[in-house]
């Protein structure tokens, strides 16, 4: 009597279809997980066994599986069933899911290969020759797949900032330079595809002249510290933390917990010490961070602390045989071990008993494009299967967490003081108003706290959350800012490197240039971007202070980041002047002063957290300073100082702002009192959208209506126009996130037939824009 399973298709239709099993094999050559190679059509797929025993399907004939690829179950039980409710949740495959997050490899037909180096050919396996012979060399490891050789994909970087002692007729060399300026580390398939296959010539060129180098990645991994292993001391704030969480650990329930500690209060060693005993008790580790930056950070702190530990690094830069290799190592792995990454080691194959969140409030824990999720409720699935604890730690906890942890919902620990002698610094607000800014964008009394600053031989950290020269172009003969053609938004003038950059598209001019409408020469940069503080310091500054900038712009090159803080961390230079990157994770000693060089930028956004990220963002580089034994200083200036949130982040009162920004959640009905999804269709900029937005809104509105959910708008996008596309977006507000699914999975179904209409769903968004 024949046997079925059902098998998840790893590529297109990402379907679960039903296969027979092929009589002459054993049946222990089939379990759960295992991936397989399949027929499709006239070709052969890999495919994921998603259950076996399953009954007969009525009217068809089924093909048999053709071979496993996997001796061992590749994915445990808990990971698959991991991988359909994110299905459910985003309203997807979950055979497309599992193709997202999979290295491309994984999902090929491999090739096998026996102990002499033998290749076994497919036909063989197919049925042609002695299969039970070669099931018996199979499961005793006489064959095994072997991944396809490919040509290593190159990384190519910059290895220095413009300008190029490149002659201005070598065009091609120029544009690559160009190109990787703005891309930052690209790969040479990507540079390729924008240039043509002659770019290797290019390349080559430029590498002789020591313009462009080969690297492995985007980011470094620095040597441990010569003095050694750390050993762990911990205060009795700390221990009383360790003793809570661990319990939780022990617990036979899954369990989610809040660390809410002040800037450094030791957070740090507290997942240390957590990571040293699940580590003992056999459980997998998964600590991630928001930023790469951070993740190296901690990648080193876990080496210099826990020196005997396996740990690996994971996150979306490594090149791609490293991801494959990771990918593939952890597989069904039963030793314990240490990851140490970014959101996306949420999907690597093994079964985590402590995940920890550092900086769990930070926005970039959420994915945005492709596959959307948020770290935090994944980290949350995968422990509710492992029977583990999900420990979330930050000074500025995502008011939803923290409303979660007052409510009871998730247990919480404080540590309310600083390690050692350091003190939270003292905060003052400059008000612009009655003291404007008469030294370039600086008040004369910060302008002369910097000074002291460098004269006293401590260092300073200035904050601007825009980078570039100037993010607006304004052309005197015209009265126009000069905008992307595309997104309808002003271009940032990037001035050393000598262009116009649209920020959401990548959009470039050369500059200087014509004003493409009237034609003229003459334009006003307003406003100003770290690049243009970099400059008026380097002139306003004392001549011997070294000024160094952290950015997007500035960490493009391989290892730049690395570079910047680690020559800051040594105190080569006295001032950082950067944006929000620099804001959290960072120890430096020597930092007495912080300044804020526009405390209002983001408050006014249209978003309902608008000032919840304000506060954290300030809070949070307001903690770098004041780490030694030396008191710190921080200078925000502003033009509104009468905003409720100043008096909390003077008084460093998380709690106080908390307060007040729940009771206004309340009011206004948003999370974590309702849940709240961001629907948004775009559309050519040369497709009318009259009728479409009457017909969608009178649809969704209906829809919503008969499902207990509140719709407000279409409306057009705060960012109405964006790579060529006009944007329009309705936000759902319900008690519950079927109620909302359904309402989603329905427009998508009205939407099919709509040529060039795109939609999409963002379920709690944190980006409203």
């Amino acid at each position: 009597m024949s046997q079925y399973c059902s098998v998840l298709l790893l590529c297109a239709p990402y379907s679960a279809l039903t296969y027979s099993l092929p009589a002459s094999l054993p049946s222990e050559m089939w379990r759960e997980g295992v991936r397989v190679i399949v027929p499709l059509g006239r070709s052969l797929r890999v495919g994921v066994i998603v259950g076996t025993d399953v009954p007969e399907p009525e009217g068809c004939a089924c093909r048999d599986v053709v071979w496993p690829v996997d001796l061992e179950p590749f994915f445990s039980p808990a990971y698959l069933d991991f991988i359909r409710d994110l299905s459910v949740r985003q309203m997807d495959a979950p055979g497309r899911i599992l193709a997202r997050v999979l290295p491309s490899a994984l999902r090929e037909v491999p090739s096998f290969r026996s102990r002499d180096g033998r290749i076994v050919p497919l036909g063989e396996l197919d049925g042609s020759g002695d299969r039970v012979g070669l099931a018996a060399a199979w499961l005793d490891g006489g064959f095994s797949p072997v991944v396809a050789q490919r040509r290593t994909e190159r990384l190519y970087s910059l290895t220095s900032e413009p300008p190029w002692a490149v002659r201005p007729q070598a065009t091609a060399q120029l544009d690559v330079l160009r190109y990787l300026d703005v891309h930052g580390v690209s790969s040479s398939k990507a540079l390729a595809g924008h240039f043509g296959k002659s770019v290797a010539q290019v390349l080559a060129t430029l590498a002789r002249k020591g313009l462009v180098r080969e690297v492995e990645s985007a980011f470094e991994i620095a040597d441990v510290c010569a003095s050694g292993p750390v050993r762990l001391t911990l205060t009795p704030e700390q221990e009383r933390a360790v003793g809570g969480f661990w319990g939780l650990l022990q617990a036979d329930a899954p369990e989610s917990a809040l660390l809410f500690g002040v800037t450094g209060s030791g957070k740090t060693a507290v997942y240390m010490e957590l990571a040293r005993r699940a580590l003992c008790a056999g459980r997998h580790v998964m600590l991630l961070a928001p930023e790469v930056a951070i993740a190296l950070k901690l990648f080193e702190d876990v080496r210099s602390a826990l020196p005997e530990a396996p740990v690996r690094l994971f996150h979306g830069y490594l090149a791609a045989g490293e991801r494959l290799r990771t990918f593939a190592e952890l597989a069904g792995r039963t030793e314990p071990c240490i990851v140490v990454g970014t959101r996306s080691s949420l999907f690597l194959p093994l079964e985590p008993g402590l995940v920890i969140l550092d900086e769990e409030h930070d926005a970039s824990f959420k994915q945005d494009e492709g596959l959307v999720y948020q770290a935090r409720e994944l980290a949350y699935g995968r422990i509710s299967r492992s029977g583990g604890l999900l420990l979330m730690g930050s000074a500025t906890p995502d008011v939803k967490v923290f409303h979660a942890a007052r409510s009871g919902g998730i247990a919480v620990e404080s540590l309310s003081n600083r390690i050692g002698e350091s003190r939270l610094p003292e905060v003052t607000l400059v008000d612009l108003r009655s003291e404007p800014p008469e030294h370039g964008p600086f008040a004369t009394s910060v302008r002369d706290a910097l000074v002291a600053t460098i004269r006293a031989g401590e260092q300073a950290i200035i904050l601007h959350n825009r980078r570039g020269y100037a993010p607006v172009l304004y052309c005197e003969s015209c009265d126009t800012p000069l905008k992307c053609p595309h997104c309808q938004v002003s271009l940032t003038l990037h001035k050393r490197r000598e262009l116009l950059l649209c920020h959401y598209c990548g959009y470039t001019l050369l500059f200087p240039l014509s004003c493409p409408s009237c034609k003229g020469h003459e334009f006003l940069p307003l406003g100003a971007g770290t690049e243009r503080l970099e400059e008026f310091l380097r002139d306003e500054l004392p001549q011997d202070t070294r000024i160094l900038r952290l950015d997007r712009d500035t960490a493009r090159r391989a290892g730049s980041m690395q570079d910047t803080l680690s020559a800051f961390a040594r105190q080569e230079a006295q001032v950082l002047v950067g944006t929000q990157m620099l804001s959290k994770g960072h120890h430096f000693p020597n930092v007495t002063l912080v300044v804020v060089v526009d405390g209002d930028l983001g408050l006014n956004l249209p978003d309902y957290r608008a000032t919840e990220r304000s506060f954290q963002m300030l809070v949070q580089v307001a903690g770098r300073a004041g780490r030694g034994d030396k008191p710190g200083r921080v200078l925000i200036q502003t033009r509104n100082p009468g905003h409720y949130c100043w008096q909390y982040i003077r008084d460093n009162d998380y709690e106080g702002f908390f307060d007040r920004e729940i009771a206004l959640r309340r009011a206004m009905g948003y999370p974590p009192f309702v849940k709240l999804a961001l629907v948004r269709i775009s559309l050519p900029t040369d497709q009318p959208e009259g009728e479409l937005l009457a017909s969608f809104g009178g649809r969704i509105r209906a829809l919503g209506a008969a499902s207990g959910v509140r719709v407000l708008g279409p409306a057009p996008a705060p960012l109405a126009v964006l790579r060529g596309r006009k944007r329009f977006q309705c936000l759902l507000k319900a008690d519950s996130w079927p109620a909302i699914r359904g309402v989603c999975a329905e427009m998508r179904k009205t939407l099919r037939t709509e040529k060039n209409v795109r939609m999409s769903v963002d379920l709690d968004p944190v980006d409203m824009l």
